[in-house]
């Protein structure tokens, strides 16, 4: 068996993808995060939203707490 019958490099290395939020067409494996771990060699495995999106996502999604309001003086 030759792993290039069951795999195709070509078609992995070279695929691009437009991101969902922002619009703009991106490199698959640089710019995409691997959302399936068992499906390595296929592009559904890779997110619709690019990296940058997402850790613009989820750096707003954040609860942005002051550590001070949460604590107060215990009262015995």
């Amino acid at each position: 068996m030759d792993i290039e019958d069951q795999f195709s490099l070509e078609h992995l290395i070279f695929k691009e993808r437009r991101c969902r939020v922002c619009g703009v067409t991106k490199d698959l494996i640089a710019d995409f995060y691997l959302t399936r771990k068992n499906k390595k060699g296929f592009p559904s495995a890779y997110a619709y939203e690019c990296k940058d999106c997402t850790v613009k996502r989820v750096m707003e999604s954040r609860k942005k707490r002051d550590p001070f309001v949460d604590w107060c003086y215990p009262d015995w």
